[in-house]
């Protein structure tokens, strides 16, 4: 691991950071999930882009800044330790786009990353379906090949669609050889989510808001140019990412360490009369500080050389088993007024918020029981364990 920055680096850092400082709303935006709060944070993608820090690693072409891997990481301790916005165009800029740069065609880049960039376009993951979850590859929505028209017509349904109450396009799988064995016969789609055919029903939260949808797909149309990869090459092109959405790029070690440092200072306000949570925030900044070193210790190796693989597993119980331990010690350190909402709340009820989003950590991106199947398996070279057939 190696976490001696250079000049560059650290300048870079610095300019981050006044940035930052200088631009950051002073205010809480509105809820991701609210119509209001999707719309503010759109605004806030195009500022971001403007001044080229919405996707510093990639080309300047592409709003980008040709950043360092290191750099990168550097920029993302640094956004969430503002205090920055939550990222609405994280599905594109974290989960799509490294695979439109490793699969696309060129005009697939030219297409989409400048207005993945700047927020006006925003991406809905569409890959669960209601009989396949983590078991991905059990996928029954169809691509059927369409000749005449040089595409493909899509039919089936998608859930738990992140993004997708508000969003403009979507990417997913489909079955577009029925014959195939499971994880062959597989394409991947990026798709309009206003095309003929598309019904999008939102699926409210426990706070109200739609942060999740279900997509109904009734003879949709995507033409060739919409395919990413090659058709039949669906799976190994999600594997790539789902090793992001796992490892390295979808939970960034600042926003843990910023919750850690926050989760410091609530017990300083109020950890007087309750020492009996000291040892459990402690253990809270010591994991997050953890996973700090751990992904720069990923970092390392990547800029080496090396990938993700089957490590991926491991951030990701990680980030979610830590996640929901440092929300639930900060609600415990608040007591009952960690429920109140309002201006004379505790946090504002942040802290709560950010619990229960914490809850679905262990359940996206693969569930938890599955990635220690693939731990097991894949890295401590256990044998395999029996399957439901």
């Amino acid at each position: 691991m190696n976490i001696d920055f250079t000049e560059q680096e650290l300048a870079f850092r610095d300019e981050a950071r006044s940035w930052l400082h200088d631009n950051v709303p002073a205010k809480p935006l509105p809820p991701l999930d609210s119509a209001e709060g999707f719309a503010a944070r759109r605004e806030w993608e195009a500022t971001l882009a403007e001044a080229r820090w919405s996707v510093v690693s990639w080309p300047a072409e592409y709003f980008g800044r040709d950043a360092s891997m290191i750099e990168w990481v550097l920029f993302e301790e640094e956004y969430y330790r503002s205090g920055a916005p939550v990222r609405v165009a994280q599905n594109g800029i974290s989960l799509l786009a490294p695979i439109i740069f490793g699969h696309g065609t060129q005009e697939q880049r030219d297409r989409y990353l400048p207005s993945m960039a700047n927020g006006t376009e925003i991406w809905a993951q569409a890959w669960s379906e209601p009989e396949a979850g983590s078991d991905l590859a059990s996928i029954r929505s169809t691509a059927t090949r369409d000749e005449a028209r040089g595409g493909w017509v899509l039919n089936g349904q998608k859930t738990w669609s992140s993004r997708a109450p508000y969003a403009d396009r979507g990417f997913g799988l489909f079955r577009s050889d029925p014959d195939a064995e499971r994880h062959r016969g597989l394409t991947y789609f990026l798709f309009p989510l206003n095309a003929d055919g598309i019904t999008i029903r939102p699926i409210p939260q426990l706070d109200g808001h739609p942060g999740f949808a279900e997509i109904f797909f009734d003879d949709v149309f995507v033409p060739d140019a919409d395919v990413l990869g090659a058709p039949g090459d669906g799976w190994r092109v999600a594997m790539s990412t789902a090793g992001n959405e796992r490892g390295l790029s979808l939970r960034s070690p600042g926003r843990f360490c910023a919750a850690a440092d926050r989760l410091v200072a609530l017990w300083r306000e109020r950890g007087a009369d309750q020492p009996h949570l000291r040892d459990r925030v402690v253990d809270s900044w010591i994991a997050a500080q953890a996973y700090r070193l751990y992904t720069w210790g990923t970092v390392t190796r990547l800029s080496g050389g090396g990938d993700i693989g089957a490590h991926g597993s491991v951030n990701k119980l990680f980030w979610s088993q830590l996640d929901v331990a440092l929300h639930e010690t900060a609600l415990d350190l608040l007591g009952p007024e960690s429920e109140l909402r309002g201006p004379d709340a505790a946090a504002d009820g942040a802290w709560l918020d950010g619990y229960l989003f914490s809850l679905s950590g262990p359940i996206y991106a693969g569930t938890n029981e599955i990635q220690r199947n693939i731990v097991a398996e894949r890295l401590l070279g256990l044998p395999k364990g029996g399957r439901a057939r």
